[in-house]
């Protein structure tokens, strides 16, 4: 279902979706949570996100997936399978922080009152979760660009 569009691997296309998405939410997610004058104006997109960004992550390991199983059949080398660690730590981080970021929009939207505490400390992981889902992303494309390209 993910190895290929019209013969051509689909990984390599379905990553630049979650390239895009997942520092977007990373980033609107902070927003949301930081800059109260913008939370009107970013709440759909920030939710939007908050859901397209984790199915784009799980699109992109999934076809990765495949493409590991096509290529290689006798094993795949050390460096894929480091690439392909990353591309899974990206999708679990990635879903944390889409989970994360929606309960922050019902917390702070009033549709789920809690103490003010809650408030803080979901302003605190979305912001722990955002930084390393960024770092995630950049390590996983890094280390698929150095396993295709190697290093010049």
């Amino acid at each position: 279902m993910f190895s290929d569009i019209l013969g051509i691997p689909a990984h390599p296309l379905y990553v630049h979706a979650a390239v895009v998405f997942v520092p977007l939410l990373a980033l609107f997610a902070v927003v949301y949570a930081f800059v109260p004058r913008w939370r009107a104006k970013t709440r759909w997109l920030t939710a939007g996100l908050a859901v397209l960004a984790p199915l784009a992550a799980l699109v992109a390991k999934l076809s990765g997936d495949d493409l590991l199983a096509a290529r290689y059949a006798a094993g795949p080398p050390a460096n894929v399978l480091r690439h392909r660690t990353y591309g899974t730590t990206t999708f679990w981080l990635a879903l944390a922080l889409g989970v994360v970021t929606a309960v922050l929009l019902w917390v702070i939207g009033g549709r789920l009152p809690g103490p003010a505490w809650l408030r803080t400390a979901l302003q605190a992981v979305v912001l722990v979760l955002a930084v390393v889902t960024a770092y995630y992303v950049v390590r996983t494309g890094d280390s698929g660009a150095e396993s295709v390209w190697g290093r010049t």
